[in-house]
């Protein structure tokens, strides 16, 4: 029994939406199975829905179901070409507009004074944790440079999450007094 029928809504008088409607389970697995997923299916099938119902009425079929999934094909080409352009636009933005450090991208550019004066400060703030004890330094490393988890680090370095927070801090502490900030 259809959603209609149980509403006590009427029937669409467009006998192109009644075969949409009786077969719409059958369309949103062809979506599915085409695009691998049952969300992707679902909006597919309801942009089916608003091509057929908004429709020029004058035009008719011989082979109403070929038809439906004639246009079904139509839908999913128009939503892959989108995807594909977005993509391409996506891209395109990224090489003007972002820089990469490593594998990140790096959304707003800095003007070059300041990447000039950053990158002065972290080759200062090397060196000053170069003269950490080796311990510190490790542990500094570990966590603030390489984005390690407490955690992590104590694991690698053999000792507690206590003693890697404890060597963390005192080396936050150490290269504050050292540099100033």
């Amino acid at each position: 029994m259809s959603l209609l029928a149980d509403t006590g809504a009427q029937r669409p008088t467009d006998p192109l939406l009644e075969i949409y409607l009786e077969r719409r389970g059958n369309l949103v697995r062809y979506f599915a199975a085409r695009s691998g997923s049952a969300s992707v299916a679902e909006d597919l099938a309801q942009e089916l829905y608003v091509k057929i119902a908004t429709r020029d009425l004058g035009v008719t079929a011989e082979n109403p179901v070929a038809l439906i999934y004639r246009i079904a094909n139509n839908v999913m080409l128009d939503r892959a070409r989108g995807e594909a352009r977005a993509t391409a636009r996506d891209a395109a933005w990224r090489r003007i507009a972002h820089a990469t450090v490593g594998d990140e991208d790096v959304a707003e550019l800095v003007p070059a004074d300041e990447a000039v004066a950053s990158r002065q400060r972290l080759r200062q703030l090397v060196e000053a944790a170069g003269d950490l004890p080796p311990q510190q330094q490790r542990a500094f490393r570990m966590h603030k440079l390489e984005g390690r988890s407490h955690a992590e680090t104590a694991q690698a370095m053999g000792i507690s999450v206590k003693s890697v927070e404890k060597h963390v801090s005192a080396a936050l502490k150490a290269l504050t007094a050292r540099l100033g900030r």
